[in-house]
């Protein structure tokens, strides 16, 4: 830097330190202009005019702003107007460094940098482009305890949970390398920390197993203290609920056996105590509780023997409703089993239908598709068509390896558009009859407590059952994917793959609903006073039973006021560079130049590349991939790996993630010692070339989320050309609204891009001359296919459109903390010609030609970037110059002489909605630009690299003080008590009497009443276990059958329900004849004599609940059979025998009896 530059910052520091506090009267931006350009001609008038970039003079950086003027608002981070007028005054020790060929690397000290003055769009205030509300507790939905905070993606593999469920004391979840419990007494205790491992540092203490192969389902066993899990390694485990808190960590599991080849799909406990398993392929089987009771009898030592002694005594039901190759059920796997206890059935539900079984007798009752049509026999298929459609969805393109001496560009054209339009028949003809089958595929199932069954779809539907199979109604409240269910007194609550849960009536009216988590909900249980839901990302939430409701604003208002203990503040900075490469590559020593030299001080680098990869052949099959799941390059990996040179990768930096669309790239490095606080990296791209299926232009997004909150990335290659504004501005529109960063795939949206796509291939085959050549070997396919993909597109979203109401989903750009734009925008300079650019750039009178800038106009008039910021550009326009020429020289001088402008820019919002917010929990991302320049010495493009360095102090919670906090409310805050309080109550309810005697095939009606006058009461029936009663009237020892379950011998109908006010409700005890197959080998019964006439007892337990009460009351009744000895001979065909019509019917009466009449 020359003498001259010296001397005028010299003054210009002298200036600025002259300057009063008090705001300066405010002037036009243009009149201003005027008199800088003045001042600037003064300085230089001793100087040489040239036209070259090198030792350019700089005026000095005094911007103001005035109410009345056209420009937008500009502001500096660290101004204060106390007379509220909008102006600034800000001196950048930085400004335009790298305009100077032998400028230097940055300092790294913060001090040495002052924010940027920046430029605000306009629109920002409204709809979609409104900076999202962010508030210390979430207003818009119930406080909750965060049991497992949101850990990073990253920090999941081979861990992530799938499932959970309660017991009376404990969470359990089930991970991908075994299970783990919480204990309720622990929940609101601080997390370990670093005694942890990462992503559990925050939740609160649990314990955890011994590693197991992924652990898919969990059923909990209260009557013998056991939690049951299935596993992909097609084992079922128990694990003991009672462990001491001092246990060493990790627990052992228990009884373990091979259940299944496959994958163990789903379990349940039916109401006679047996183990249902369901898994691939439709198969389901019973492990007779006889079998397990005698393993669970056994010696630790004898482990072995306990496993054969139950593998071997299955019950095959599938075998047993096969017939000559035909089966009643379907061959698709297993969705989920639950059992009915009210009637004694399980019902079994797979994708596309229902099966209905006895749970005594074991027999198939009914078999009905997903409409409750009832299906008679359905033939077994040969193979999985899913997986055939799946394997269509794999399709890998290759191109051949040897020249094609003949064709040339014509050639490789045609082959790669034959390659497309085949890919897109094939997963056309094979996957688009899919579509409107998986919309009614059903997700999940439950028993509510009225014995309805409920079912939910991937099209949001709700479909109630009576305990027959009978479809009664559906509702719809949400357009998303159904995921789990969960049952509560009179409530039913919905997960859904959007991260809502919702509550539901028993009649199916909506009574609430938030948004649960950022992530699906894959799984609900209730335990505690809550309902715990679970996240695909493995985060676990507690929602008070009470909630909606008072309790929830008290929570809320306490929380606010704990703030300053879990508020935490950390800063971060961050490096976005975006560059135009022209199909080039670039040397290590400009990416150096663009990159490296600035990193020092940085956290968080983002580089977007734009026309990586272009040509028509290269596109159509760029287009082709991305229909079917394929993305990336050779040459973009060049450059992702050369870059990674250049920020000394796996050293520093950590390469987190990259997408690519046909020339678009963008990739994130995290240096690693922030490493820990930033993960959840997603991807997408939207293309908009060629009727929105080519990726020449388009967008491609990174999310991430750093110290808990999303900041999104955005590379954008918008429509070129001078004229082409408005098609710019549609172009961003587009990209901001259907980006998503959902990991799940949109079968619907690839079938718009197959259409779309053979849009591109007729058009490309016109404009290249290949109409004639394809009308003979491709184009009646390439049409045919399209009509067909067409077709199938339409159909669908006519059926998806009646199933599902017309809720708008929020848009995941617009739902960021910070949104950076980076790209080669390719907005240009108007109403100026090429010279008086030049002129402009070599006086560096960036201020007129700012004000010649499109995209500085169009922002201004609200019509894209909408409310979103910009550094003030004082540098040079990057477009176009001509390949390795330095310098102003190197400005396109060829026959077009394109005006040189601002293509490549880096735009960005965060969650200000004013001009001087704080950072706070409710502003959480505050950013700031240090450094928006150009680097001038790189000359391998048409275009010269671009960067911008962020300065961002991001707000966030610590989330394991929070919970404390979270529990100290709860204990302190006598409105919240007395709320809970309410909770425990249970309407009073008496019984008709405490002992029952039955006879062979005997019947005696239990009759319980609901005495209050308002609140209903729930009511189930369990039995605490089976007693052989001796000669001299004493009982043994009883002990229960699996989850409290009846002897066979015994039917209690309905064993569950509701008793409305003041009314009653009877209940039929009957005694059946049944004989328990005691010994079966691989699922043959074998035959025996047998002969018992010993009398049995058994004591039944009514639980009592209220509508939404925590705590239970229960009777307790004793049952006695009186035997009347026959020698029965079972023949080994008979499992199972009839009820007879025959059998005595009677009214048991005691002292608190009540009178018999209904009320």
């Amino acid at each position: 830097m020359d003498e001259h530059n010296i001397q005028d910052d010299d003054k210009d520091k002298e200036a600025l330190a002259g300057l009063s506090s008090v705001p300066p009267p405010q002037r036009k931006m243009h009149s201003y202009s005027q008199q800088l350009r003045a001042n600037s001609a003064h300085k230089r008038h001793h100087q040489v005019r040239k036209h070259s970039l090198d030792d350019i003079p700089k005026p000095s950086d005094h911007y103001y702003n005035n109410e009345d003027s056209s420009d937008d608002d500009i502001f500096a981070r660290n101004s204060n107007n106390a007379s509220g007028e909008d102006y600034i005054i800000t001196h950048s020790q930085r400004l335009d460094q790298n305009l100077s060929l032998d400028s230097g690397c940055p300092p790294d000290d913060s001090r040495n940098f002052q924010p940027l003055p920046e430029f605000i769009g306009a629109g920002g205030s409204n709809g979609i482009f409104k900076v999202p509300m962010r508030a210390t507790v979430h207003p818009r939905r119930p406080p909750c305890l965060e049991l497992r905070p949101h850990p990073l993606r990253e920090t999941q593999v081979g861990k992530f949970l799938r499932n959970i469920a309660c017991t009376d004391k404990q969470l359990w979840a089930g991970q991908e390398c075994g299970v783990r419990f919480w204990r309720f007494q622990d929940a609101y205790q601080p997390g370990l920390g670093t005694k942890v491992r990462r992503g559990d540092e925050d939740a609160a203490p649990f314990q955890e197993s011994g590693n197991t192969a992924p652990t898919i389902c969990l059923l909990v066993d209260s009557a013998n203290r056991l939690v049951w899990s299935g596993h992909k390694d097609g084992k079922i485990r128990s694990w003991k609920m009672d462990h001491a808190a001092d246990e060493p960590s990790p627990f052992k599991e228990g009884l373990s056996w091979q259940a299944h080849r496959g994958s163990v799909l789903s379990i349940v406990m039916s109401s006679y105590g047996d183990l249902w398993s369901g898994g691939e392929g439709g198969v389901i089987k019973i492990w007779p509780w006889e079998s397990i009771e005698k393993s669970l009898s056994l010696r630790p030592e004898e482990k072995h023997m306990a496993a054969l002694l139950v593998e071997r005594s299955f019950i095959d039901l599938r075998s047993q409703v096969t017939v000559n190759g035909n089966c009643s059920i379907s061959s698709s796997d297993i969705k989920c089993l639950v059992s009915d206890r009210v009637r004694a059935k399980v019902w079994c539900a797979q994708p596309l239908s229902f099966s209905l079984w006895d749970a005594r007798t074991k027999e198939l009752l009914k078999v009905f598709n997903i409409e409750g049509q009832t299906e008679n026999r359905v033939d077994m298929p040969s193979s999985d068509q899913g997986g055939a459609v799946e394997d269509e969805m794999k399709v890998k393109f290759v191109s051949s390896s040897k020249k094609e001496k003949s064709g040339g560009f014509l050639q490789r054209s045609r082959n790669a558009i034959m390659g497309a339009a085949d890919a897109v028949r094939r997963v056309a003809t094979r996957g688009a009859g899919a579509f409107a089958e998986d919309n009614k595929r059903t997700e999940a199932l439950v028993l509510a407590a009225d014995g309805t069954i409920w079912s939910g779809c991937t099209n949001g539907l709700l479909v109630q059952w009576d305990g027959s199979g009978v479809r009664l109604q559906d509702v719809s409240h949400h357009p998303c994917a159904v995921q789990c269910f969960c049952a509560f007194g009179a409530r039913i609550y919905v997960g859904y793959v959007s991260g809502m849960v919702q509550v539901m009536d028993l009649e199916g009216n909506l009574v609430a609903g938030w948004m649960a988590h950022n992530g699906p909900v894959i799984k609900l249980a209730v335990g505690d006073g809550y309902i715990f839901s679970l996240a695909t990302h493995g985060g676990i939430r507690g929602w008070s039973i009470s909630s909606p409701g008072p309790i929830d604003s008290l929570l809320r208002t306490d929380l606010a006021e704990k703030q300053p203990i879990y508020s935490r503040q950390d800063n971060v900075r961050m490096l976005v560079g975006t560059w135009n490469v022209g199909q080039g590559r670039a040397s290590q020593e400009a990416l150096m130049s663009w990159l490296g030299s600035v990193v020092s001080d940085v956290g968080i680098v983002v580089v977007g590349l734009q026309e990586v990869e272009m040509g028509a052949g290269f596109l159509a099959m760029s287009a082709a991939k991305e229909t079917v799941g394929l993305e990336g390059s050779s040459i973009g990996h060049w450059w992702l790996d050369t870059i990674g040179k250049a920020l000394d990768e796996n050293t520093t930096f950590e390469r987190m993630g990259s997408r690519q669309l046909a020339g678009l790239l963008v990739s994130l490095w995290a240096r690693k010692s922030i490493r820990t606080h930033v993960g959840d990296i997603d991807a997408a791209a939207v293309p908009c070339g060629f009727g929105r299926a080519i990726g020449n232009k388009g967008g491609v997004g990174l999310r991430i989320r750093v110290y808990d909150r999303l900041i999104c990335f955005v590379n954008c290659h918008l429509a070129a050309h001078l004229e082409a504004v408005n098609r710019r501005n549609a172009d961003f529109d587009h990209i901001f609204r259907n980006m998503s960063f959902s990991r799940s795939s949109n079968l619907l949206n690839n079938a718009a891009g197959m259409v779309r796509l053979l849009f591109f291939c007729c058009s490309l085959a016109f404009s290249t001359y290949l109409f004639r050549l394809l009308y003979s070997s491709g184009l009646p396919l390439v049409l045919s296919v399209a009509a067909g993909a067409s077709a199938a597109v339409q159909t669908t979203r006519v059926t998806n459109s009646a199933g599902v109401n017309t809720e708008e989903t929020k848009l995941d750009l617009a739902e960021a903390d910070m949104i950076v734009f980076l790209g080669d925008f390719n907005y240009r300079l108007f109403g100026i010609s090429y010279d008086e650019a030049r002129d402009f750039v070599s006086q560096r009178c960036f201020d007129w030609l700012r004000e010649k800038d499109q995209l500085r106009a169009e922002m201004k008039a609200g019509k894209v970037f909408q409310g979103m910021r910009e550094a003030i550009i004082r540098f040079p326009p990057t477009y176009k110059f001509e390949r390795h020429r330095p310098g102003l020289a190197g400005y396109d001088s060829g026959e077009k002489k394109r005006i040189p402008a601002w293509c490549d820019r880096v735009i960005y919002r965060d969650n200000r909605s004013g001009p001087v917010d704080e950072c706070s929990l409710e502003c959480p991302i505050v950013s700031s630009i240090l450094l928006y320049e150009a680097c001038m010495d790189v000359t391998e493009s048409d275009h010269k690299p671009v960067r911008c360095k962020f300065h961002s102090t991001i707000a966030h919670v610590d989330r394991s003080v929070r919970r404390q906090a979270f529990g100290e409310v709860l204990q302190v805050n006598k409105k919240v008590k007395a709320i809970l309080d309410e909770l425990r109550y249970v309407p009073e309810t008496v019984v008709s009497t405490n002992n029952i005697v039955l006879q062979n095939q005997d019947t005696s009606i239990l009759r319980i009443t609901n005495k209050c006058e308002k609140d209903k009461a729930i009511f189930r029936i369990v039995c605490e276990g089976q007693s052989t009663v001796k000669d001299e009237e004493d009982t043994a020892e009883c002990h229960p059958r699996g989850s409290f379950g009846f002897p066979r011998w015994l039917e209690v109908t309905p064993a569950a329900g509701i008793i409305k006010p003041e009314q009653s409700v009877e209940v039929a005890v009957h005694h059946e004849e049944f004989h328990t197959l005691e010994d079966l080998v691989d699922g043959i019964p074998q035959n025996w004599w047998c002969e018992d006439t010993r009398d049995k007892e058994v004591v039944l337990t009514v639980s009592i609940n209220g509508s939404c009460s925590t705590e239970t009351k229960s009777h307790q009744i004793r049952v006695r059979h009186c035997f009347s000895a026959k020698t029965v001979r079972i023949d080994s065909k008979s499992i199972s025998n009839k009820k007879s019509q025959g059998g005595s019917r009677k009214i048991s009466s005691s002292s608190d009896a009540i009178d018999d009449s209904r009320n």
